[in-house]
């Protein structure tokens, strides 16, 4: 009789099991920068290869996390496809210093072990976002700057390209409009009237932030930094705690904007912050820091957050940012402008 009840409670069990399995909570949650970035502005044409790389990199990385995968997987399959992409101001689409070069940055954070790895200044290595995890996982460093985080990635067999893979002529060109006026400008990318002469001001970055089946948050930012950057100048993309935080306790953060400002006011952490000493909600957080904070020193951008229970949010105080987000739930938003 007892094994009749086993055999008969052991399907029941694993059906339950399951049916629990099915219902893991996962969510990934995108932006491709913030800025000037207005519908009038935006050719058709333009708006949907937007929208359809950042879609393909979201499902990238929503169905490593579907099968399973970390949330550092996830975070590092969606942005090697933006960096891949000349479209945004990272990797392959990087703008040019005042030298004529690419520097780029990135780096990732874990949120289960607080661990977290950068890279600046780097200008063979393909996907910088591959270096930083690099810099995570094999070194006992968090950051590596230019030759000798070039030199280590190496190491690490990071993938590399020629600086001429980097050359954009659209990215080149709009340095030369910037060094005649010599005025330095922030730019998420280019983008064009119906005259094709139309400039705007857009913060270039994309970033990441994932929440996997196993409850652990991750997040990664990458960058091509700013267009005319002099004097091997970093911004905060690389910075733990200015552009890229994440904390299963909290949240998991990336930003775009004007670095100096996130560096300042240590934007990614604070959400963070006021998530625990505060008892604020990820939303209320970074409303808090980015509308009114930042707003408050001048500072213009955004960012994307989510904490460890799968809640999103994404504010900017510029005209638009790129951005987007799958849940499990089935939920799933893309937006560019206001």
């Amino acid at each position: 009789m007892k094994k009749i009840i086993f055999f008969l409670v052991l399907p029941l069990v694993f059906f339950s099991q399951q049916k629990q399995n099915s219902k893991k909570n996962f969510a990934i949650v995108v932006h491709g920068g913030a800025g000037t970035i207005l519908k009038k502005n935006m050719s058709d044409e333009l708006e949907k290869a937007y929208k359809e790389k950042l879609e393909e990199a979201m499902q990238a990385g929503y169905d490593t996390l579907s099968r399973g995968g970390t949330s550092t997987d996830a975070v590092i399959v969606t942005i090697k496809i933006l960096e891949d992409s000349p479209l945004f101001n990272a990797g392959r689409g990087s703008v040019f210093t005042a030298d004529g070069k690419n520097e780029m940055d990135a780096s990732i954070m874990d949120g289960k072990t607080l661990k977290a790895g950068a890279v600046a200044g780097v200008r063979t290595v393909k996907n910088p976002i591959t270096a930083a995890l690099c810099v995570m996982q094999r070194s006992e460093h968090v950051m590596m700057v230019g030759t000798g985080a070039e030199k280590f990635a190496k190491s690490c067999n990071c993938e590399f390209a020629d600086t001429s893979y980097f050359f954009e002529q659209k990215r080149w060109d709009q340095l030369q409009k910037i060094k005649q006026t010599e005025k330095t400008e922030l730019d998420h990318g280019y983008n064009y009237n119906k005259d094709s002469v139309y400039k705007d001001y857009k913060f270039g970055t994309v970033g990441v932030v994932a929440l996997d089946q196993f409850g652990d948050l991750a997040a990664g930012t990458s960058t091509g930094g700013m267009t005319n950057k002099k004097y091997g100048r970093v911004g905060d993309s690389p910075i733990i705690g200015a552009g890229t935080y994440a904390n299963n306790k909290t949240c998991g953060v990336s930003c775009t904007g004007h670095g100096e400002y996130f560096m300042r006011s240590v934007v990614a952490y604070d959400v963070s912050a006021l998530m625990e000493y505060k008892k604020m909600s990820v939303k209320d957080a970074a409303n808090e820091v980015v509308m009114k904070k930042l707003k408050e020193m001048g500072g213009e951008g955004g960012l994307i957050a989510m904490d460890r229970k799968g809640n999103i949010t994404m504010p900017f105080n510029t005209e638009g940012m790129y951005r987007a987000y799958m849940k499990s739930t089935g939920e799933k938003t893309l937006l560019i402008y206001k």
